[in-house]
């Protein structure tokens, strides 16, 4: 089992100082990969689905994994996630392949489509089609990441005879995940992505979702062995070893924690425990 960090851009954990020093206790203690989270902007007043109030801290990805990946060497960095029909395809192809350069290939690229309209509304974006405008912005950023003269032709997406220098280090593109609890997410995944990141799941609602993916796999024609499943489980969840093990044995290979502890001291203990509890021993 690989573990992950949730929360590196985010809470007390989106001021310099406290993301730097708990992404270094993070990689010094075996940890695989540290993920941030989005919401450009948040509803005032909370309202659900909002998860967080308006006024919590929230460092925009790319910007806070560049930071990160200078305050480190080998951990990998995962977007989880990024509200990909929130985003211009083209610039943000730019973003994550500087994040890339500057990480020396370290990135994950984690999708989502997004769920909250008020955020969509504020951008500018339309709330309509997100899986399909998705799915074409996808295809547009791994043109410009891969083609040596990019060029595509797409129902909302038309560049050609244009190019964007450096590439990513990852080659042909960064590692793609698709996030999601829906039959569409799990065939994103499926189709589209090395892996598949489900949240805020427990052990009966990872296997509902791995049930869920096992069959779009089947649709797609692949392996889903194939498909890295990775889970952040829910806060309610005691993560031990025998949670550990269920996960495993359900065809989860990676872990991302949620934070544990509401300052630098805390988070850093919390990193510091799953290293003496659960990392090398799973």
């Amino acid at each position: 089992m690989k573990f992950g960090l949730f929360g590196i851009n985010n809470g007390p954990c989106a001021f310099p100082k406290c993301a730097a020093a708990v992404a270094r206790a993070a990689e010094d203690t075996g940890f695989e990969s540290v993920w941030t989270g989005e919401h450009v902007i948040l509803p005032d007043p909370q309202a659900p689905p909002s998860p967080v109030a308006a006024d919590y801290p929230m460092l925009d990805p790319a910007i806070a994994l560049a930071f990160v990946a200078a305050h480190t060497t080998k951990i990998r960095l995962g977007t989880g996630i990024i509200i990909l029909p929130q985003r211009n395809p083209v610039v943000l192809a730019k973003e994550l392949a500087s994040t890339d350069v500057l990480s020396n290939g370290r990135l994950i690229f984690g999708i989502g489509v997004g769920y909250l309209k008020p955020e969509f509304d504020a951008i500018g974006a339309p709330f309509d089609q997100k899986g399909a405008r998705s799915e074409e912005w996808l295809a547009a950023m791994i043109a410009l990441w891969s083609m040596p003269k990019p060029e595509f032709e797409g129902k909302w997406v038309k560049f050609k005879g244009v190019n964007a220098m450096p590439r990513p280090v990852q080659q042909p593109h960064p590692e793609i995940v698709f996030g999601g609890h829906t039959k569409e997410a799990f065939s994103r995944a499926a189709r589209l992505a090395k892996g598949w990141y489900g949240f805020a799941q427990d052990v009966d609602g990872t296997q509902k979702c791995v049930e869920g993916l096992r069959a779009a796999c089947k649709a797609a024609g692949r392996r889903f062995e194939d498909v890295e499943v990775s889970i952040t489980p829910s806060p309610r969840v005691k993560v031990d070893g025998d949670t550990v093990k269920r996960y495993a044995d359900l065809g989860v290979s990676r872990l991302i924690l949620l934070q544990r502890g509401a300052d630098e001291a805390a988070l850093i203990d919390g990193v510091r425990q799953v290293g003496r509890e659960l990392i090398g021993k799973s």
